[in-house]
């Protein structure tokens, strides 16, 4: 199998440790390319918007940060909220910079790998949903949740409803091609400096559909925060 350019880690260790500034590029066959500014991944709280601030400031515990990136969210639980925090991220150049940022347990690891450990939050920002894939996969993603999750523990969970891509007809409704599948599974891929990624998949989930899900895999739903452009934060909990 190739192995795949470890783009999130090329760009976050450029910009940290030269200043690059060059973005990453987002391609879709769905959309026009969009961009990634790799400065974004180190804001501070402050500039980081409402659903990001709701949710750290309502994690507790011994805090798992799946899809850590840069750290910026660690850093924040770690040094203001003064919380136990393990940092998680498929990218060993990411994991890398979160080290040298002062990040005191930052794994190379994918979510799925992890076990034999109990979180009291488990985070999950930035279309947190999206490591899901596909709609399919949604079964095995809450019993890792399960697995990791300690007793009263919380899952802190963002995504957003694509359905506002859709044209609305006179009476509001929305008409979507179910024989193309869920309408938020999306397919990506990312360059940087000239090196592109395979395609994965990516899911958007909107929150009725997270709150069917969950119930079924024996977790409550709660919404905590809606965002102005059809993001959501949400609370899961083991029943």
């Amino acid at each position: 199998m190739k192995e795949q350019p470890d783009i999130f880690g090329k760009a976050i260790t450029a910009f940290y440790e030269a200043g690059d500034n060059e973005d990453i590029i987002v391609h879709s066959p769905d959309f026009d390319d969009d961009v990634i500014p790799v400065a974004y991944l180190f804001r501070n709280f402050k500039e980081m918007p409402k659903l990001e601030q709701k949710a750290l400031t309502s994690c507790r515990g011994k805090v798992l940060d799946v899809g850590c990136g840069a750290g910026s969210h660690t850093l924040y639980l770690q040094q203001e909220r003064n919380l136990p925090v393990t940092a998680i991220d498929t990218s060993a150049g990411a994991i890398k910079i979160c080290e040298k940022r002062g990040i005191s347990d930052a794994r190379n690891i994918a979510f799925e790998e992890l076990s034999e450990e109990k979180f009291d939050t488990i985070l999950l920002l930035m279309n947190g949903t999206g490591i899901v894939g596909k709609m399919r996969f949604l079964d095995d993603f809450f019993q890792q949740l399960k697995n990791l999750l300690a007793q009263d523990g919380q899952v802190l969970i963002d995504s957003s409803d694509l359905i506002y891509l859709f044209d609305a007809d006179e009476d509001g409704g929305v008409w979507v091609d179910s024989s193309q599948g869920y309408y938020g599974e999306l397919n990506y891929q990312l360059s940087y400096k000239g090196e592109t990624s395979d395609n994965f998949p990516w899911l958007y989930l909107d929150f009725d559909s997270l709150y069917l899900a969950a119930g079924k895999n024996g977790f409550s739903c709660e919404l905590l925060f809606e965002g102005e452009h059809y993001d959501y934060l949400a609370q899961l909990k083991l029943k």
